[in-house]
């Protein structure tokens, strides 16, 4: 899953990815989370918009935000998505578990 992501993040932060708005991506089916697509909320700030677009496009049931430095649970849970934060409350990776 993160040999998923790290790429596109790469990639869509040197430009080389076509630039597609996050409403014109397709929503995931709903239940197990998938890491597909979610390379558009990198950067994105944390917020309801931010929350709602990352549900749709994950498929996920739950939402966790994790901060720097923050204490979380290692479970694994299919239906999760992680968003992980930078200091500034920008997202800095989105996995599924």
């Amino acid at each position: 899953m993160i040999r998923t992501l790290l790429p596109l993040a790469v990639l869509a932060s040197a430009g080389c990815t076509q630039q597609r708005s996050v409403a014109e991506l397709p929503a995931a089916p709903a239940g197990a989370c998938t890491s597909d697509g979610l390379a558009s909320l990198l950067g994105k700030q944390r917020g309801d918009a931010a929350a709602a677009d990352a549900m749709r496009l994950s498929g996920a049931r739950t939402l966790r935000w994790i901060e720097p430095g923050m204490a979380v649970t290692m479970d694994y849970r299919e239906d999760r998505l992680n968003l992980h934060l930078s200091a500034d409350g920008k997202i800095e990776s989105a996995r599924c578990g």
